[in-house]
């Protein structure tokens, strides 16, 4: 069994940064790969971006495309996720996830929400203009 948590949200301004974290407990071994996506209100979960199992690449939604930086600390079983450049549009409740199975990350499912059987609990980021 894994769980995930995430921390880091919070309340900023328009071009500001936040550097959102999700840490894994438990069974580690089998979190595979991972992803971040993003829920605002009235909308459905979007995909943000995912992260292979080695950490050696990363794929980003274009909306978030050299805004958001995804990286991978496998000894302190941690995902982050720095995001600079912070748009009003970027605020959502924003939830990690694992795959907790292979071939997700280079499958090409990776940004497909059903691909993740592992959740955290989610974190609120609000941008203000």
């Amino acid at each position: 069994q894994v769980q995930l948590v995430e921390s880091g949200g919070g309340l900023v301004q328009a071009g500001g940064s936040l550097r959102l974290s999700c840490a894994a407990s438990g069974r580690t071994s089998s979190t595979y790969d991972m992803a971040w996506f993003r829920q605002a209100p009235g909308k459905e979960r979007e995909f943000v971006a995912a992260i292979g199992w080695s950490g050696s690449g990363a794929y980003y939604a274009d909306s978030v495309k050299g805004r958001f930086t995804l990286s991978r600390d496998s000894a302190k079983k941690t995902l982050y996720l720095q995001m600079n450049s912070l748009k009003p549009e970027d605020t959502a409740v924003y939830y990690c996830a694992a795959s907790g199975k292979p071939g997700t990350f280079y499958g090409g499912t990776y940004d497909q929400h059903y691909e993740y059987a592992i959740w955290g609990q989610g974190t609120q980021v609000t941008i203000s203009s």
